[in-house]
Parts: C-alpha cells; sequence; structure tokens
C-alpha cells in the first residue's frame, strides 16, 4: 500500500506553533514514529503552504497511489480549487485536522472539500494521521 500524506499552510511549524492547540511534536518527528509503526505501508510526505503546489502534487499521485491523507490547513475553509483535485482523480482522499474544527472559530466550521473525500478525522491530534492510514488498510 503506497500513502501520501499531505500538509497544508502552516503545518510546517508543527510544534513551535501554537503547542497548546496543535502540540509539541514537529510532523517530521511524527512521521518518522509513523514508518516504524506501519512497516508495511510506502508511506510519504509532502508539505507545502502554496495552493497550487498541493493542486499539483495531489494531481502527481492522484492516479498511482492507494490513499492520500490531506490536512490542506487553512485551504479546508476556502479552496474550491483544492476540492476540484481531489474530484478529479481516482486515489481516495481522507480529510485530517490535527484540531477539532468545529470547538474553533465559526469561519472554520465549514469545509469546502469535504465533499470530494471519503471521510474527515478532525480534533483526535497527531493520531488522526495513524487512524487514516488504520482505515485504508
Amino acid at each position: 500500500m503506497k500513502i501520501l500524506i499531505i500538509n497544508g499552510p502552516n503545518l510546517n511549524l508543527l510544534g513551535k506553533r501554537e503547542p497548546e492547540v496543535y502540540g509539541s511534536t514537529s510532523f517530521e518527528e511524527y512521521f518518522e514514529g509513523m514508518k516504524v509503526a506501519f512497516p508495511d505501508v510506502d508511506l510519504h510526505y509532502y508539505q507545502s503552504n502554496v495552493e497550487g503546489e498541493l493542486i499539483n502534487k495531489i494531481h502527481e499521485v492522484g492516479f498511482t497511489f492507494d490513499a492520500i491523507l490531506l490536512n490542506a490547513g487553512g485551504y479546508t475553509h476556502t479552496s474550491v480549487a483544492i476540492s476540484d483535485a481531489i474530484a478529479g482523480v481516482t486515489t481516495p482522499t481522507l480529510e485530517i485536522h490535527i484540531s477539532n474544527i468545529y470547538k474553533r472559530e465559526e469561519f472554520r466550521h465549514k469545509s469546502i472539500i469535504s465533499k470530494s473525500c471519503v471521510g474527515m478525522i478532525s480534533g483526535l491530534g497527531l493520531k488522526g494521521y495513524a487512524l487514516g492510514i488504520l482505515y485504508f488498510q
């Protein structure tokens, strides 16, 4: 099984940014642990703060990978283009959020990308990524 984890804007700051919301572990540290925890899964990771780069990556892997775990960050609530990219490929995408978007500001309660995803994991911290992998296994 080949899975790509895509993190969007500001998620490169995990471990530094708002630790009370996102924790104190960097995603790179967490990702190394996931590779050990899931040795039979070919895990890949990509992060960008740029909407078009995220779309390009979805297009690049969207017909060859078995799954995408996507934390689109703030683009979750604004990007019709990312939603269209997910809908345009055959690889299933699972929406991931570290924080519970429904316990945050009102504008975060609406996900534009959800309709193109197979489901959503929200509010379970970094463990949501591991649960996403388990879903696809």
